[in-house]
């Protein structure tokens, strides 16, 4: 038994040793920097320096502070220790995703009421979120089309992961996962799309059930979800720590060396970017909602940034629904359906950016695409954008599912690996916004009154 015991004993040991030289030998660095951040937040308070203020200021610190360390050649220092910072707050947002977005969504669902409420909303949803995912495309396609960033480019190839293959492989296995036959371990798991589907309808057939046991449900789960917003606010707090060490270890992992190559692909796809998330989507806002496009994005700012950063719309989430409620004035019935949702299913930024990636790759490889084909691309990457969402690498195997549907090959990927990190930031950004301005549409057509961000 003692033989047995020790491999594990001796593991466990070699374990601990590496933690130790990995964060605490540089406990004195942490608390420094710690002091530093919680003095900035202090004087921010007392200037009364917004949320939103403090994140873009960590922001620009941390890119500074990046660029600093290549040039003085201490970058591992960033993005081995400095960086952990910014995994722990990752790690705290994502703690509270799966508890945020379950009570979010049967307090939601339950205050929604009659059925034909919740089919409308469902419709609405579900209308508003395939329909600008088809223009972010469609904006895409045409800019790519006209720029043509991969004629005539020499580039590398960087490593393909491994498991990208089989992780495409998934898409059905995932369309099909949305039905969980296990909820409680899709929620330890972590698995977002079926424990949406599983809290909507719980909360549908809450609205079912007998008076007594309602009403004890129903203010249970509002409960939670009180619990968990204040929870979120307290680790939103920190939010400027975790943006400071996230993009310090994105410049300092990258530079600049590795954007000459694909300068004109990289300006393609910002381009595309900025044309959906500052014409196409505030004409929605001001013509079809008679909503401020830029008071909403001030309400927004905060949570943009920090999806930027982080690069996820799901450990952004609760940061989302906070900036939405509170800053913008949407009903808590209204975002707590709509986001969760969004954070999921609706991919603006990634469709357009799959889209631009496969024409590139078609276009440096002296492929000509057909209208037929890029119809293909059209449909595959609006239907891919939502079934991709719970799969590893979603944005690479967006791409890949696109490649396979038109006949491209998948070694083109290794074209434009170097630079997905930085583009997966602003897309990431598009996406969040996109789901943003979907609630204020929607709460401003469900007849919602005390929105903030209404044209005067």
């Amino acid at each position: 038994m003692r033989s047995l015991l020790l491999p594990s004993i001796e593991g466990t040991i070699v374990a601990i040793i590496l933690v130790y030289k990995k964060i605490f030998c540089c406990l004195p660095l942490y608390l420094q920097l710690f002091k530093f951040l919680f003095y900035f937040q202090e004087r921010s308070r007392k200037v009364k320096l917004k949320l939103h203020w403090q994140i873009l200021i960590a922001l620009f610190a941390g890119i500074l502070f990046a660029f600093l360390s290549r040039v003085f050649g201490f970058e591992d220092l960033v993005i081995d220790k400095i960086s952990i910072l910014g995994t722990i707050f990752i790690r705290a947002l994502r703690m509270i995703i799966v508890p945020l977005i379950v009570s979010s969504i049967i307090s939601g669902v339950t205050g929604i009421g009659t059925a034909e409420n919740f089919g409308r909303l469902s419709l609405k949803t579900f209308s508003y979120y395939l329909l600008t995912s088809l223009f972010a495309i469609i904006t895409g396609l045409i800019l790519v089309n006209i720029i043509q960033p991969g004629v005539g480019a020499q580039l590398g190839f960087e490593q393909i992961p491994d498991n990208l293959q089989s992780n495409a492989d998934k898409l059905v296995s995932t369309l099909l996962g949305i039905i969980p036959t296990n909820p409680l371990k899709v929620m330890v798991e972590g698995d977002i799309l079926p424990t949406i589907f599983f809290s909507l309808l719980f909360g549908f057939f809450i609205t079912k059930t007998p008076e007594r046991y309602r009403t004890q449900l129903i203010d249970f789960f509002h409960g939670v979800f009180e619990v968990m917003m204040r929870l979120t606010h307290f680790i939103i707090l920190f939010a400027p720590v975790g943006v400071f060490a996230l993009i310090a270890k994105i410049v300092a992992q990258t530079g600049a060396d590795v954007f000459a190559p694909l300068a004109s692909y990289m300006l393609t796809v910002i381009l595309a970017l900025l044309v959906h998330a500052f014409v196409t989507l505030p004409a929605l806002l001001y013509f079809i909602g008679n909503i401020s496009p830029l008071a909403h994005f001030k309400a927004m700012s905060a949570a943009l940034l920090t999806a930027f950063s982080t690069s996820s719309s799901s450990a952004t989430l609760p940061l989302t629904i906070d900036s939405v409620e509170n800053n913008a004035g949407a009903s808590n019935k209204i975002s707590s359906f709509v986001l969760p949702l969004g954070a999921t299913i609706n991919m603006d930024g990634t469709a357009l950016y799959e889209c631009i990636a496969a024409i590139f790759i078609a276009q440096v490889y002296g492929i000509h695409l057909s209208f037929e084909q890029q119809f293909i691309v059209v449909i595959t990457a609006l239907l891919a954008s939502i079934g991709a969402a719970g799969i590893p690498m979603a944005g690479l195997v967006m791409i890949t599912i696109i490649l396979r549907a038109v006949g491209l090959p998948l070694e083109g990927l290794g074209l434009i690996l170097a630079v997905d990190r930085i583009l997966d930031m602003m897309r990431t950004s598009v996406n969040v916004w996109s789901d943003s301005c979907g609630t204020v549409l929607i709460a401003k057509s469900e007849g919602e009154t005390a929105l903030k961000v209404l044209r005067k």
